[in-house]
């Protein structure tokens, strides 16, 4: 190979590095094919702090499992002159059932499970096809 075809081989070998780097930067993220609704509704008793200590540590879990993809929360509002049926409601976005399994195992979620469930009265949860 003469001088010549080494310095365009190099060329076109930065260049498609380059191109590498700048697809993956720019690829779009993995894609939510599932979804899980934890509908929680709290005993009576419960204080504020409580709930607040439980909505933080919910939220947490979403930086301690890789497996889930994106996380919302938020409190009930409640119908006209009705009293609510579930007080706080989280929403979790997982690629696949097998993601949504292995989080209701993990040990993060286990022990979060063990140190809030004796606040809670009734939880609910749907799980879901994400349609596109």
């Amino acid at each position: 190979m003469n001088r010549k075809s080494k310095g365009y081989l190099i060329i076109v070998a930065v260049f498609c590095s380059f191109a590498l780097f700048i697809y993956g930067a720019y690829s779009p993220a993995r894609k939510a094919q599932k979804q899980q609704i934890f509908c929680v509704k709290f005993k009576n008793s419960i204080e504020r702090e409580a709930v607040e200590r439980h909505m933080h540590a919910f939220a947490s879990l979403k930086h301690e499992t890789k497996a889930i993809i994106g996380y919302t929360a938020g409190r009930t509002i409640e119908p006209a002159g009705k009293t609510g049926a579930y007080d706080v409601v989280h929403y979790l976005t997982f690629q696949s059932e097998d993601d949504m399994k292995a989080f209701e195992k993990s040990n993060e979620f286990r022990t979060f499970k063990i140190e809030n469930e004796a606040a809670w009265e009734n939880v609910l949860v749907i799980n879901a096809d994400i349609q596109q």
